[in-house]
């Protein structure tokens, strides 16, 4: 696994090697990177530009993107939304920076966790772990719950990961519809921050838990239509629905 910027590069790995694809235009960091996730046992694939990324993504099917925010010429913002646009591949977004709009515009559209550099290798491949260990859904461990919560004009089908909003569907992220999904299976329950990170993130993740109150403010932009607001914050404590679900 040698680093390449060469996006036309023949896949032909096995099955059970996890796929990296990292976007990087640092030398530097995407040596770092490639060093860390060979030791690991992953398969690392290194372009320099988004354009070349978004152009091997098909072929590789990565398990997970390591994504630079700052990239020349398509930023990693956008690659970041069309990325999930045709992929369900995890995603860690890394900045030089550590402005609060640069995470927050991040997992706005799509990615699962951030890092800001520098950053230990070994706590990002801790990271890496923890994420490719948690199924992309929880259908199986899920699969006893049948129907669709409602609450008021807000529906969510935990089978079909559908939520709409007066039989229009609502677009939302993986880790969203996650979160959702967790705070309306017991809609009179308070969730803290700790439960929601073992229940969404996995019980090993090692990463920030601010990044549970990022996620929540972006999923209130998304559900809290109508004027009604669908997530209380119980403070100090974490979140729970804010009504109880319609009956029958």
């Amino acid at each position: 696994m040698s680093l390449s910027s060469d996006s036309t590069t023949h896949i032909d790995a096995e099955p059970s090697i996890r796929r990296v694809l990292i976007v990087e235009d640092s030398p530097e960091y995407a040596q770092i990177l490639e060093v860390a996730l060979q030791q690991s046992g992953y398969e690392s694939h290194f372009v320099t530009t988004g354009e070349a990324g978004m152009a091997l993504l098909p072929q590789l099917q990565p398990d997970l993107v390591i994504l630079d925010l700052v990239l020349p010429g398509m930023d990693g913002v956008e690659v970041c939304r069309q990325i999930r646009s045709v992929s369900d591949a995890y995603i860690i977004m890394l900045t030089a920076r550590s402005d609060e709009v640069d995470k927050i515009v991040g997992l706005a559209v799509g990615a699962d966790d951030y890092v800001t550099k520098p950053f230990s290798p070994r706590e990002l491949v801790a990271r890496m772990a923890a994420m490719l260990r948690r199924p992309r859904t929880d259908a199986p461990a899920r699969a006893h719950v049948s129907e669709v919560r409602r609450f008021g004009l807000l529906s969510i089908d935990p089978l079909g990961r559908e939520v709409r909003w007066d039989d229009e569907e609502l677009s939302l992220t993986r880790i969203e519809f996650d979160l959702l999904d967790a705070i309306s299976s017991r809609p009179e329950m308070v969730h803290s921050r700790d439960v929601l990170l073992d229940r969404v993130w996995g019980a090993d993740f090692v990463g920030d838990g601010h990044v549970v109150d990022v996620h929540i403010a972006n999923l209130r932009k998304k559900i809290d239509l109508g004027g009604l607001k669908h997530l209380r914050t119980v403070r100090g404590v974490g979140y729970r629905m804010a009504a109880a679900p319609d009956g029958g």
